[in-house]
């Protein structure tokens, strides 16, 4: 199980289009081989940075998912102009199943 934290500032005004727009990306994920559950969290101290955290059987099916045309269609950050700067994303965990690995320093 790998676990990805993907890092997003939003341009001010548009924190409503991103949430529709990563509500689209959730439905668009239903159903994809390899993805167990995806959430995301808003800054309380900065309201136009948000923390979408994505949980996957491996990390391939992510890669997969985020290099695919349904992910395009959905994703459309540039065009809508909502995007500050370019996301962040890390990575935690391996491939291991779940329960394999430990978590993150700090994070208990």
């Amino acid at each position: 199980m790998v676990t990805i934290g993907m890092n997003y500032r939003v341009l001010s005004g548009k924190e409503e289009t991103f949430e529709a727009a990563f509500n689209k990306v959730l439905k668009a994920m239903a159903g994809i081989e390899g993805h167990d559950e995806t959430h995301m969290f808003r800054d309380i101290n900065d309201a136009l940075h948000y923390l979408i955290v994505s949980k996957w059987s491996r990390k391939a099916a992510f890669d997969a998912f985020i290099s695919s045309e349904t992910f395009r269609n959905v994703a459309d950050w540039g065009k809508e102009q909502i995007l500050s700067g370019r996301p962040s994303h890390e990575v935690y965990g391996g491939d291991e199943p779940a329960g394999a690995g430990s978590c993150p320093a700090g994070a208990h």
